[in-house]
């Protein structure tokens, strides 16, 4: 559809300082009338969409042939306009127009704020505190009797810890019937090392938030002493950073707005080295971008949710270096960006070997011992196949690989060495997300 002969009426809406403002067109289609299709370019918080077809995506493929052709120069600027142009322009500006000048909201009161996450803090405890006793009962009775249990055993736990709004705990304990085929399956002998495991992590983390908790309302003439000097800045700042890491993993979030009020702020060009989706277990469908920045080596994480039958937004661009300031979460590892950010394609990204990737992955997993997953980049790499796939360095050592993006790997490298960016997991192995062939160009699995 990309072709200008299926396009007999098009053009350029231009602004006031000449750059282009709107483009629009009407696309020959299988029936009599035409599809009519446009976009708002400069419009608020983003480009718009328009098209008269029944695709339910946005943007459709007319939408996206027309910007297709507009970008190569194929759409003229036209003084004319249809009135269904018209209309839906001078439509989506008085919306912008109203919503400019609503009222803003009314300030959040910091007493009764404060009140509200206290009180959300002592359910969170009450309610940690019995998982805490409901974890003893699990090791206290056996796990021999574990295959026998149905779903509801599980879903009680995780529905009380959602009735004490520590939804991130409920989420763990829901996972627990997931360790393995009970016996069944592959490996299915091993359910009891796994689900012990589980069980183990989640006690970790009860003790652990439980004891800052208690800390915090009773903090001790140490925590004083912790906080002079340069060396007690830094224990001061890992106290800060694993309380946050717990936090975040029983279900007490920060907000964006707090983040981008409060957040420590790093500026930087963050190479964007890849994405993975997946679902929540709510049902959500979820996408990690990773980051790593050019001169702080900091890897950064970009976090966003949509609907099942959406696709989540991408802020950022496999293979391109986007320049600019990230705002960090209490965690120090999920950020968002402050403002506009300089976007411009980079070269392959500095990779290394398997042992510097798994350093790597043992320090994020020091500060936050419930770490999935965790992106690596790994230098002059190929396929191997030994007991499974594995992803291989210069130096014999590897890693095993998810086979399922395997053959398109193969296909952009053509079995030869090659930088790739991957998500490491010791659970589900190392999951390719880019890959840059021969010519430098990065390649999305």
């Amino acid at each position: 559809m990309a072709k200008a002969g299926s396009w007999p009426e098009c053009g350029v809406i231009t602004a006031d300082g000449g750059a282009a403002s709107a483009v629009w067109g009407e696309c020959k289609g299988s029936g009599t009338k035409p599809y009519l299709a446009a976009v708002h370019l400069d419009g608020d918080k983003g480009p718009a969409y328009k098209c008269s077809c029944p695709s339910r995506k946005i943007p459709c493929k007319h939408v996206l042939a027309l910007l297709a052709l507009w970008s190569q120069g194929a759409v003229a600027e036209r003084e004319d306009r249809p009135e269904w142009v018209a209309t839906w322009l001078a439509g989506r500006v008085a919306r912008q127009e109203r919503a400019s000048g609503a009222a803003a909201p009314a300030p959040v009161d910091p007493g009764k704020a404060a009140a509200t996450l206290r009180a959300r803090e002592g359910s969170v405890t009450a309610g940690l505190e019995e998982l805490r006793l409901w974890l003893h009962d699990q090791v206290d009775g056996g796990l021999a009797e574990v295959p026998k249990l149905g779903y509801d055993h599980w879903d009680r736990m995780a529905k009380r810890l959602v009735d004490a709004k520590a939804g991130g705990a409920a989420s763990l304990v829901t996972q627990l019937p997931q360790t393995g085929g009970w016996g069944g399956g592959e490996n299915g002998d091993r359910w009891p090392d796994r689900l012990l495991e589980r069980l183990g992590m989640l006690h970790l983390l009860v003790d652990g938030y439980l004891a800052v908790a208690a800390a915090e309302s009773d903090p001790g003439p140490a925590d004083a002493q912790d906080a002079t000097g340069s060396s007690g800045d830094t224990l001061a700042r890992t106290k800060l950073r694993s309380r946050a890491v717990l936090r975040a993993r029983v279900g007490i979030s920060t907000r964006t707005e707090e983040v981008l009020a409060g957040g420590e702020r790093v500026q930087d060009a963050w190479r964007v080295l890849g994405h993975r989706d997946s679902l929540t277990p709510d049902g959500m469908r979820s996408r990690r971008q990773w980051l790593r920045g050019s001169a702080t080596g900091r890897y950064a994480l970009s976090l966003t949710f949509a609907r099942p039958s959406q696709t989540p937004d991408s802020p950022f661009r496999a293979g391109t270096e986007a320049e600019g300031e990230l705002a960090f979460h209490p965690d120090g590892r999920r950020a968002v960006r402050t403002g506009s950010m300089t976007e411009r394609p980079a070269p392959p990204p500095p990779g290394g070997t398997v042992d510097q990737a798994l350093d790597a992955y043992a320090e994020a997993l020091a500060e936050d011992p419930w770490l999935e997953a965790w992106p690596v980049v790994l230098e002059n790499a190929v396929p191997a196949r030994a007991d499974g796939w594995h992803l291989a360095d210069p130096t014999g050592a590897s890693l095993p690989m998810d086979s399922a993006e395997l053959w398109r790997l193969l296909a952009v490298t053509g079995g030869r060495p090659a930088t790739v960016a991957a998500e490491w997991s010791p659970a589900t192995g190392l999951t390719p997300m880019t890959v840059w062939d021969a010519d430098g160009k990065a390649v999305t699995l």
